[in-house]
């Protein structure tokens, strides 16, 4: 009895190591085949990770494709409501460089010749500050509207990092500012001609910037500008003022630089701008520009050894814009008022030729100068009234007296006083007019859905001093003029039509010749000159690369004179002698009071080179120019000149 027990206790103790012994192996197992379960899981997990990230990648690909020609498709369906719309339909569509939308819209506008797509650091936007929109019912009163283009390969995406609005498409003639999303852009009304293609000559002499060279400083978006010149001009006659042509020196026969040809390159015209720009609010903006090149010559300047023309300053203004109450404001040195312009009135945006001469064309209404500008905008940016003080200044032509630095002696014994030499640090062989009042100048200008129109007027007021036996007097006469200018877009962004002009008296310096504004009459008092001064052009892109441009100018001044005690005065005097003008080296007098000059002039200019490095482009130019004069004894002769232009010109931002 005593062994069973013992027995079974025994027994119960193998069992319970056996027992344990299985569990163990059995525990054994399952931690191994879990390891290898697990190791199964992480590889399928791996598996299934980069499956999907290929497939993540596959569908951004596709999205970029989608959004592509979604943009496409909004192009053609705009241009085909641009073209099926009633010509006498006011539209309510209008062009604005506005804030960007970054998470609503990829898309912010089409404009014609769109460049190449590419990736870049800065965001970008559409030409000159300006994109398109539609008065729809978005947030903020003006959804996104594609633009007509006349390219279906042309147009305006968001580039892979969505940085904004960035160029697609083959070529490029759009008028690009680097901007960020937040930006607060001017905007404009659609009318077919849209701003400055950015990358033409005249975009350029306007002041265009690119998306190239975009700096942010804290709130402040930083845009450079400018180009690298090389121009040349091989003439048949000799004027030493290179590629900017002073038509009044064109010599007649009589003196030997009629007969001979004059070549002359230079780089002096290279430029270089900066524009910052900053927002106030949701809409409104400050900027301020800058833009300088080696224009001047100065008194040490010569062409033998070192050609070290001088620094100088062409634009420096700062301008204030309100998008919501439609004010601009304008204050500093900038293209005239009375500069004809290509959409709205806006700075940067004037219409100036695509012409390789500095002088740009004759018959162009023009000037760079001090002024105080304030705009409105009315009608979804349809129309603007423009008005502007700028500053005034008198180009005198005293033939027939005696005058010394301003200084004119009378024929009855008197002397009148219309202006004095600069003195301090201002050039002192410069003489400048006696003037009272600044010059007064007024525009309207008007977008419709095709074309761009202005009309535009002019106060000046022409000041002197006339001296009598140490007693004296101040005189004061009222001039001005009117004009107005065109641009009709016959082929949306391929070909259009442009055509300006200004009449009146007394307002002759604002076109490119220069002719005078006033002379004298026999008691000193100022008299106005009528002058004459228009344009007209064809500008036509056949391809994205290639500009095409054909010109005409004139340029034509008045007369006014008086004859006393067997002398003659004035301007334009029947009785001054051109004898002399026909003869080389002869004594006999050649007066050549100019009449008028005109000019015919075509064109082109190709860009070559065009990638994230900026534009290489070449062009030349063939000019034509007549220069008439006022009869006197020996008749009227005319004289001429012909020209060929060359250059080369790098555009890093552009």
């Amino acid at each position: 009895m005593s062994r069973f027990p013992l027995r079974m206790a025994c027994s119960t103790v193998f069992s319970i190591r056996g027992l344990l012994m299985m569990s163990t192996a059995f525990g054994l197992l399952a931690v191994h085949s879990q390891a290898h379960a697990d190791d199964d899981v992480m590889s399928r997990m791996e598996k299934e990770m980069h499956r999907l990230q290929e497939a993540q990648a596959h569908v951004q690909q596709e999205q970029e494709e989608i959004n592509r020609d979604l943009v496409m498709l909004r192009s053609e369906m705009a241009k085909h409501h641009h073209t099926a719309q009633p010509a006498d339909k006011t539209t309510t569509n209008t062009t604005m460089v506005a804030r960007g939308t970054p998470s609503k819209s990829a898309i912010h506008g089409v404009a014609p010749h769109a460049p190449q797509l590419h990736s870049s650091p800065h965001p970008t936007e559409l030409a000159s500050e300006a994109t398109f929109a539609s008065n729809a019912n978005s947030p903020e009163g003006h959804a996104s509207r594609a633009l007509p283009s006349s390219d279906s390969r042309d147009r305006v995406a968001r580039d892979r990092r969505d940085h904004g609005v960035t160029e697609s498409g083959a070529g490029s003639e759009l008028a690009v500012v680097g901007k960020r999303t937040e930006d607060v852009m001017v905007r404009f009304a659609e009318n077919g001609v849209g701003p400055h293609p950015r990358e033409t000559i005249g975009a350029q002499a306007a002041g265009a910037v690119g998306d190239h060279g975009v700096f942010h400083l804290g709130p402040v978006t930083l845009m450079l500008g400018g180009f690298v010149d090389m121009a040349a001009v091989l003439e048949n006659r000799h004027v030493a003022s290179g590629t900017f042509n002073y038509w009044q020196d064109m010599p007649y026969p009589n003196e030997p630089r009629y007969h001979t040809n004059n070549f002359e390159g230079s780089a002096r015209y290279s430029r270089l701008s900066l524009l910052a720009r900053g927002n106030i609010n949701s809409e409104a903006t400050i900027s301020g520009f800058f833009e300088s090149d080696f224009g001047a010559g100065a008194v040490t300047t010569d062409p033998y050894e070192s050609n070290s023309y001088a620094f100088r300053m062409r634009q420096a203004y700062l301008a204030y814009d309100d998008n919501k109450a439609g004010w601009h404001f304008l204050g500093g040195q900038a293209w005239s008022l009375l500069t004809p312009g290509r959409i709205g009135i806006v700075a940067r945006q004037e219409s100036l030729p695509e012409t390789i001469e500095a002088s740009m064309l004759a018959g162009q209404t023009w000037a760079r100068q001090w002024q105080v500008r304030v705009v409105k905008d009315f009608m979804d940016h349809r129309l603007w009234a423009g008005f502007s003080i700028e500053n005034p200044a008198t180009l005198y032509d005293t033939t027939g007296f005696t005058n010394t630095n301003g200084t004119v002696s009378l024929p009855n014994g008197n002397t009148a006083t219309i202006g004095e030499n600069g003195v301090g640090l201002t050039n002192d062989t410069a003489n400048f007019s006696n003037e009272i009042a600044p010059d007064l100048i007024g525009k309207l200008a008007y977008d419709p859905s095709w074309g761009h129109y202005e009309v535009e007027g002019i106060l000046h007021f022409p000041h002197d001093r006339v001296t009598i036996n140490h007693t004296a007097h101040n005189n004061t006469a009222i001039a001005g003029g009117a004009g107005g200018s065109l641009i009709l877009p016959i082929i949306s962004g391929k070909l259009e039509f442009r055509a300006a002009g200004l009449a009146g008296w007394g307002i002759n310096r604002y076109g490119s010749v220069l002719l005078p504004d006033a002379t004298l009459n026999a008691k000193g008092d100022p008299v106005p000159l009528f002058g004459l001064q228009a344009q007209a052009g064809l500008i036509a892109h056949p391809n994205p690369h290639i500009d095409v441009y054909g010109y005409f100018g004139t340029q034509r001044v008045g007369h006014a004179y008086f004859n006393s005690e067997g002398s003659s005065y004035g301007y334009g005097n029947p009785l001054y002698s051109n004898a002399g003008c026909l003869q080389e080296l002869s004594s006999l007098t050649c007066s050549a009071n100019t009449r008028g000059v005109s000019e015919a002039t075509i064109g082109a200019w190709w860009r070559f080179f065009k990638g994230r490095f900026g534009t290489v482009e070449g062009g030349t130019q063939l000019a034509y120019a007549r220069r008439d004069i006022w009869k006197g004894i020996g008749g009227d002769p005319h004289t001429s000149m012909s020209q060929i232009f060359f250059d080369f010109r790098y555009l890093p931002f552009q």
